[in-house]
């Protein structure tokens, strides 16, 4: 099982672990609602050096990205990060990433720990246009502080002027002792907050020093069950579980990263143009349960007549309404917001609401 940098760390914090995409992680600290509310309220740490990270290259590291990508990487500018897929040649989706345009002719993708192998390999046997590729994955470190005092905390330890860092905005800065940090104004929570990029061998010491500056803010280090019911909360797709090889990006709600703009011709783009033509027949969306009950990935979603009209793909007990919540595919008819389906819960039929994302005002 792979490692990363900061494990010792972790266990000297006395980390819940697990084993997640062939790593070592912490998956709970102090549990996994405290951990939750300290990033709704207040400031939550995060190690995610499990992500991937790929520098794309040269002068035709562009046209790459912009066939294996659905979003419009040419209206990208240096300096702004943007979310997209890797389509594949079914219409489904490969991968979910972000995209930085860190230079005029080098872009950064970040990909999901689980797909790396995959993912790299995906993007290579489709570069016939002799862009250049690295996979720096294992040369990276990613440091996530997500919520309301994030700012405030990174503030502290950098003469980055972090406010002028927008949303999905980045720069390049030393951020304590390490240098040329990639500050990021992303994240996986909803809460807001910035990742932090940092070579291997500086990432121990800045995760130490940005929890000695969050202290006096009520910073917490956070695990991967936190950074679970924070995404759902905030009505973000995980893949694996919402999004994967046999889901479009429009079913998946996601059609404003297939951009069928002039110029733009990525893979399936063709079929993506049809089914926002004509539509689809099943649409990721949200619910609510109505009665006591925690939704579960795989669990049924059925009508009032008891028949499966759809899936649960993420479900959970929100910390903050104290309600099950839960995303699945659900067939055309059932989309509205306020329809009442039922999540078959161990042979009970447990009542919910669609509603929209997402389930919580972030």
């Amino acid at each position: 099982m792979q490692k990363t940098v900061l494990n010792d760390i972790h266990q000297k914090l006395g980390a819940k672990m697990v084993s997640f995409a062939g790593f070592d992680m912490p998956v709970e600290y102090s549990g996994i609602n405290t951990e939750h509310l300290a990033v709704r309220q207040a400031a939550g740490i995060f190690d995610v050096s499990h992500m991937g990270e790929f520098w794309v290259k040269g002068p035709h590291a562009q046209k790459l990205i912009q066939y294996v990508t659905s979003n419009d990487i040419s209206a990208l500018p240096v300096g702004k990060a943007q979310y997209s897929c890797l389509p594949n040649h079914q219409g489904g989706i490969v991968d979910d990433l972000i995209v930085y345009h860190y230079e005029a002719e080098k872009y950064m993708l970040v990909v999901n720990a689980s797909n790396i192998e995959k993912d790299w390999n995906w993007i290579n046997e489709n570069n016939s246009f002799g862009a250049e590729l690295e996979n720096a994955s294992d040369k990276i470190s990613l440091i996530a502080v997500q919520g309301p005092k994030a700012a405030e905390i990174l503030q502290k330890l950098t003469s980055v002027d972090l406010s002028a860092v927008s949303y999905y905005s980045f720069t390049c800065g030393k951020v304590a002792n390490a240098e040329n940090v990639i500050i990021s104004n992303t994240g996986y929570t909803g809460s807001g907050g910035f990742e932090l990029y940092v070579f291997n061998k500086e990432a121990p010491d800045l995760w130490n020093v940005v929890m000695e500056a969050g202290k006096e803010f009520g910073l917490q280090p956070a695990g991967l069950g936190a950074r679970d019911t924070l995404r759902l909360e905030a009505g973000l797709a995980l893949y694996g579980n919402d999004l994967d090889d046999s889901t479009s990006p429009v079913e998946a709600g996601l059609g404003w990263i297939t951009k069928l703009v002039d110029g733009n011709d990525f893979i399936s783009r063709d079929l993506f143009e049809k089914q926002k033509t004509e539509g689809v027949e099943r649409r990721l969306k949200g619910f609510v349960l109505q009665e006591r009950g925690i939704p579960r990935h795989g669990y049924e979603i059925v009508g009032s007549d008891g028949y499966v009209i759809g899936t649960v793909t993420s479900g959970t007990m929100s910390p903050m309404l104290k309600q099950g919540i839960g995303m699945g595919y659900l067939k055309k008819g059932f989309w509205k917001p306020e329809t009442e389906i039922f999540i078959r819960i161990r042979n009970k039929d447990v009542k919910a609401k669609v509603v929209k994302l997402p389930f919580v005002d972030l």
